[in-house]
C-alpha cells in the first residue's frame, strides 16, 4: 500500500449511487454518516475539498419523476431544484458539527480561462485557510450539454489541479480498478497503478449505476487528469464510508493511482 498518511489537501468525490436509493431520494443515513466522516477528517488537520453529484436525481424526486428526463431543459430545471436542496441538507448536517460550507457552482470555461481559475483558487484557498468545506458541484443548470463537464469524476479531478490537492479520492461501488469486469468471479484487484494502459481503459467502458453518468472510465479518465498535475488518486468503495479512516491509516482495499 502506498502511504498515504501525510496527505493534507484532499478532494473527496461522491457519486449520485453513493449518497441517493434507485428512487432518487437521499439515503439520509448515508449523507449523516459521510458528512460525520468528512468533519472528523477536517478535525484531524485535514483541509477537505467536497464534489458532490445528485443534484439532478434529488429533483427528479423532488418532482416525482420515476425516470431520468432525456431532454437537456427537464434535466436542467431537476439540477436547479435539487441543488438547493442537497445544499440545504449539507449545510444542516455539518453545522452539527460546526462547521460552515460555502458552495461553488462550476462550468468548464472556469478552467479554462485563466483569470476564472485563478479565481476559483483564490475562494478555495480562502475558504480552506477560513476552516470552511467547500462544496463543488457542475452547475448543471446552465451547463451546455456535451461542453461542459460529462460526469463530476472529470470535475473532482480539476478541481484537485485547480487547488493543488495532495490526493484525489473518488467513490464508486467497488473495491477499485480489476483487471476484468469485477462480477466475474476471477476479477483480480489492482491495487496500485503507474501508468494507465489501452488495455485498463478497453475494460473500463461501460456505464454506471441507473442514478449515475459516468463508470469506471471516467474515473480513469479523472486519474490521467490528476497525473498530469502530480496528484496521486484512489478509487474505493462507498459502501462502507469508515474506509476513509482505513485510507489514511493505509490499510484500505482500493486502487491507488501513482
Amino acid at each position: 500500500m502506498i502511504d498515504l498518511s501525510g496527505k493534507k489537501r484532499v478532494v473527496i468525490k461522491v457519486g449520485t449511487s453513493n449518497i441517493a436509493y434507485k428512487t432518487g431520494n437521499l439515503n439520509i443515513r448515508r449523507v449523516e454518516g459521510l458528512v460525520k466522516i468528512i468533519s472528523d477528517i477536517r478535525n484531524s488537520g485535514r483541509e477537505v475539498i467536497f464534489v458532490t453529484s445528485g443534484a439532478i436525481s434529488v429533483g427528479m424526486a423532488r418532482l416525482n419523476l420515476s425516470e431520468r428526463p432525456a431532454d437537456t431543459p427537464t434535466k436542467q430545471a431537476c439540477a436547479a431544484i435539487g441543488q438547493s436542496v442537497l445544499m440545504d441538507i449539507y449545510d444542516n448536517e455539518f453545522s452539527k458539527y460546526n462547521r460552515v460550507v460555502a458552495q461553488i457552482l462550476m462550468t468548464r470555461d472556469v478552467v479554462s480561462n485563466k483569470e476564472r481559475r485563478q479565481n476559483a483558487r483564490n475562494t478555495i484557498e480562502k475558504l480552506l485557510e477560513m476552516g470552511v468545506v467547500p462544496i463543488i458541484n457542475a452547475n448543471d443548470s446552465i451547463s451546455l450539454e456535451h461542453l461542459d463537464f460529462d460526469e463530476n469524476d472529470t470535475l473532482s479531478a480539476m478541481v484537485a489541479k485547480i487547488a493543488e490537492a495532495d490526493l484525489l479520492i473518488m467513490f464508486t461501488d467497488v473495491d477499485g480498478l480489476f483487471d476484468k469486469n469485477p462480477s466475474e468471479p476471477d476479477a483480480k484487484l489492482i491495487p496500485v497503478v503507474e501508468k494507465i494502459t489501452d488495455e485498463m481503459i478497453h475494460a473500463a467502458k461501460g456505464k454506471g449505476s441507473e442514478l449515475s453518468s459516468g463508470g469506471m472510465l471516467a474515473k480513469l479518465e479523472a486519474a490521467i487528469i490528476a497525473k498530469e498535475a502530480n496528484i496521486p488518486s484512489v478509487i474505493l468503495n462507498g459502501e462502507r464510508l469508515e474506509i476513509l479512516y482505513d485510507l489514511f491509516e493505509n490499510t484500505a482495499v482500493c486502487t491507488v493511482f501513482i
